[in-house]
């Protein structure tokens, strides 16, 4: 290569770690000195098995990239989310990719990020620059405190042959401020480009949209990864396992599956907060906690609600909720409750559909069902449904969320209320297994307002944070509008005249 600054042996390493470029795998098994006496690595013959997936994969993805670029077609980001007990070597295998790319891949760049400064300055870039000094090409590195670059021989070398740039060449920590996110942003590359999360759980999610922002480069070799302890029921690593789980790789990982750990400390954690406990599911199970702060319905009770059989009540009440779609993205969507039972009736969601073609699937479901009481969202887009299924005498009730709650001590407006309803039911209640669903009712955050009323999240800053309109859960929550009569209460009455009848009934009983 560059005859005047590389050594004949310096050459024939480029060459081989260059040949490493598709094999993130390959590069960690020989670059690093595994089981060599004498080294931190005396001891291990290579990555646990989990690591070693985890770059078969990247592997794999370059691999099929690379075909698509073959074709004409354009190749894809991989996005990696791993959820994990404590001690699996998550840093390392961060500093394993954050090497391979820079070795590997000149001109590249890598961002690592972290929960806070002390984590990404103490634990995450230190590991990084720990197994540069391990490795095969360890005088390729030049360190300082927030970045790794390369050597200045190396870019002299690399210049007079292949003329890659270095301006962007370097492995780099960057803090990050929820206060300004866009200041995050800025970096990019043509060559390799990959963006590490390290206790991604805590990573605010006004970065991650920032983040995303790297990667407008077409190269093949693109990589976003967000790895951590599953410390928050909510934000954008949450959603990584759940409304976007469709766009990533992720798994979950229990500590004590992992090769070479000492399973003394799961057992001691177990041992002191109970095998159910969030600290077990978090440092233990790579779980998400049941429920974290501000979340205005826990996962726990979404799940025990998924998992329980349905009330056989014949005499509660059959009402239908519908939440009209009011944006693109959004879907409408039929819930069905019989009481306790919101399982037994199969849930009806339409996306792009009109006024008129949704208020046809409204009259299709009551005339089917022949429900006690039909409740209809009637902001926006749902007032249009309303006035079209009355048009057609449907006797519908009209639910304005936004307007006052009948317990105006408690809560700020209808749409609370309704949802806290929601919340009282659920210990008792069965839910259907619709993943957008229970997705939806751990999603809202609440507040108080100076008034000390209870107030849910307004579905709008649930969008700045990333997450979906909650279209199935306020379909289920407009099921709780008001109270509806049993149909076993009055003698001599049908079912379809008990709609909207205000008398006294413990739906929850």
């Amino acid at each position: 290569m560059a005859k005047q600054e590389a050594h004949p042996q310096e050459e024939q390493l480029m060459l081989k770690l260059f040949s490493f470029k598709d094999d993130p795998l390959g590069f960690v098994l020989y670059a690093f000195p595994w089981g060599q006496p004498n080294t931190p690595l005396a001891n291990h013959d290579g990555p646990r098995d989990w690591q070693r997936k985890a770059l078969s994969q990247m592997r794999d993805h370059i691999l099929e990239n690379n075909r698509k670029v073959t074709h004409g077609n354009v190749p894809e980001l991989m996005k990696l989310a791993r959820a994990s007990g404590r001690g699996i070597g998550k840093s390392a295998f961060l500093a394993w990719i954050s090497i391979w790319l820079f070795s590997c891949l000149p001109s590249s760049t890598v961002i690592v990020s972290a929960n806070t400064e002390q984590q990404l300055k103490s634990t995450t870039f230190p590991e990084i620059r720990k197994w540069a000094t391990m490795s095969i090409n360890s005088r390729w590195f030049e360190h300082n405190a927030m970045s790794l670059r390369p050597a200045e021989w190396l870019i002299e070398a690399l210049k007079a042959t292949t003329g890659y740039d270095d301006a962007y060449w370097y492995i780099q920590a960057r803090l990050w401020s929820e206060e300004a996110p866009d200041a995050y942003a800025g970096i990019h590359s043509q060559m390799g480009m990959a963006v590490l999360f390290d206790e991604a759980s805590g990573i605010h999610s006004a970065i991650w949209p920032v983040a995303q922002g790297y990667f407008t480069d077409k190269t093949t070799h693109r990589f976003w990864i967000a790895i951590s302890n599953p410390r928050n029921p909510s934000g954008e690593f949450f959603e990584c396992f759940h409304g976007n789980r469709d766009q990533w790789n992720n798994e979950t990982i229990d500590g004590r599956s992992v090769n070479e750990n000492d399973h003394t400390l799961y057992n001691d954690i177990i041992s002191q907060y109970g095998e159910d406990s969030d600290q077990a599911r978090v440092e233990v199970y790579g779980k998400f906690p049941r429920q974290g702060d501000y979340q205005f319905i826990g996962r726990g009770d979404v799940d025990d609600a998924i998992a329980r059989e349905a009330v056989d009540d014949p005499g509660a009440a059959l009402v239908m909720g519908v939440d009209p779609a009011r944006y693109g993205d959004d879907s409408a969507v039929i819930a069905y409750r019989i009481g306790r039972d919101a399982s037994s009736i199969p849930f009806e969601r339409y996306k792009s559909c009109s006024i008129t073609e949704l208020a046809e699937h409204v009259a299709r479901g009551i005339e089917k069902y022949k429900p006690n009481a039909v409740f209809v969202e009637g902001d926006g887009v749902g007032g249009g449904v309303v006035d079209v299924l009355k048009d057609n005498n449907f006797n519908i009730i009209e639910v304005k969320t936004g307007g006052g709650a009948q317990d105006k001590d408690a809560y700020a407006n209808h749409r609370t209320e309704m949802w806290g309803r929601v919340r009282d039911w659920l210990p008792t209640a069965s839910l259907p297994a619709i993943k957008e669903l229970a997705d939806d009712l751990c999603g809202p955050m609440y507040d108080f307002n100076l008034k000390g009323q209870l107030k849910l999240e307004p579905k709008e800053k649930m969008k700045k944070r990333g997450h979906a309109s909650p279209d199935f859960a306020d379909a289920l929550a407009v099921t709780f509008s008001r109270v509806i009569g049993r149909t076993d209460a009055t003698t001599g009455r049908s079912r379809r005249r008990q709609v909207a009848n205000d008398m006294d009934y413990d739906m929850f009983g």
